[in-house]
C-alpha cells in the first residue's frame, strides 16, 4: 500500500518543475532517455532530490523527472526507471508512476529495451506492444485488492495512432506481446522456447508493473519496445547490457522521431 503522505511529498517536489498540468507522460527505458534533452524549456528534478525516493542504479537510467515541451506539447517524463531486480519492492518500482499519475497524467508512452523472441525481428526494430505477459511472480496491486480490468491494457487508439505515425515516417514498426521476467539474469534458451510457446514476441525486465499501475489510475498506455538483441539461444551469442546500450544508441533517432510525432497527435 502506498504511503499517502510520502506520495504527496514526492508530488509536491516534482510539481516544483511543472509550469502547467501536463496530460502526457513518458517513461524512457535503457539508453532511450536522450530525447528528454530536446525538451523546450526543460526542467529537471533528480530522484535524489526527492525525500525517501527510490534510486535507479542501472547504466542508461539517469533517474530524474523532466518537464518541458515536446513537439509543442507539455510533457512530464521519467528519464530512467526503478527495476524490480535492483531489490526494490513492486510498490517502489511503481512509486514514480504513481507520482506522475497524481501530477495529472492521462496518457502514457512507456518504452523499454527488449530481447527479440520473434525471429522476424532484428536488433534496432521498434515494436508496438499489443499485450503483455506478467511472468515476474509479483503484482504491484497485491495488498490493495484492486481488481483492474486489463483487457485493453495498451490503448487500441494510441496503438493505431503510433502505427499511422510510423507509416508516415517510413519506419517499419513491428507488433507483438511483451513478456516481463524478474531478472537480472537473462533468460535461458529453454525459457525463451517457453516464452515463444505461450505467445511472447519480446522479453524484458520492466514495463509491466508500471502499465498495471497506470491502468489502475485510468491512464491510457502506449508501449514501445526497442529490440536490442535476439534472445538467448537464437543466435548462439552471449548477451550483455553493454549490447543493449550500444543498440539503443545506434537506433535511437528513429525512436525519437516516432515518439516526438506521436506526442503531437495524441
Amino acid at each position: 500500500m502506498t504511503d499517502k503522505r510520502r506520495l504527496k511529498t514526492a508530488v509536491d517536489k516534482v510539481s516544483e518543475i511543472i509550469d502547467s498540468k501536463p496530460e502526457i507522460g513518458l517513461i524512457f527505458g535503457s539508453g532511450l532517455g536522450s530525447l528528454a534533452d530536446e525538451f523546450e524549456g526543460l526542467k529537471r528534478k533528480s530522484f535524489k532530490d526527492i525525500p525517501d525516493f527510490p534510486e535507479s542504479t542501472v547504466e542508461g537510467h539517469k533517474g530524474e523527472y523532466v518537464f518541458g515541451k515536446l513537439n509543442g506539447v507539455d510533457v512530464l517524463a521519467l528519464s530512467g526507471r526503478i527495476h524490480y531486480y535492483e531489490g526494490h519492492t513492486m510498490g517502489e518500482v511503481c512509486f514514480p508512476m504513481e507520482v506522475m499519475a497524481e501530477c495529472g497524467i492521462k496518457k502514457l508512452i512507456v518504452s523499454n529495451a527488449g530481447g527479440g523472441v520473434n525471429e522476424n525481428f532484428t536488433p534496432g526494430d521498434i515494436v508496438i506492444i499489443d499485450d503483455h505477459i506478467n511472468f515476474m511472480g509479483d503484482n504491484p496491486l497485491i495488498g490493495a485488492a484492486d481488481f483492474i480490468d486489463m483487457t485493453d491494457a495498451y490503448s487500441r487508439d494510441l496503438r493505431d495512432i503510433a502505427a499511422a505515425v510510423g507509416a508516415d515516417l517510413d519506419i517499419d514498426l513491428k507488433r507483438g506481446v511483451y513478456m516481463a521476467n524478474s531478472g537480472p539474469s537473462y533468460e535461458t534458451p529453454a525459457e525463451i522456447n517457453m516464452a515463444r510457446v505461450i505467445g511472447a514476441d519480446i522479453v524484458g525486465m520492466s514495463t509491466v508493473p508500471e502499465v498495471i499501475m497506470a491502468n489502475k489510475y485510468g491512464i491510457q498506455v502506449l508501449g514501445l519496445s526497442m529490440i536490442t538483441n535476439m534472445a538467448a539461444g537464437i543466435t548462439g551469442e552471449a548477451l550483455s547490457h553493454q549490447e543493449v546500450i550500444e543498440t539503443t544508441t545506434m537506433a535511437q533517432e528513429k525512436f525519437k522521431d516516432l515518439v516526438r510525432e506521436t506526442v503531437g497527435k495524441i
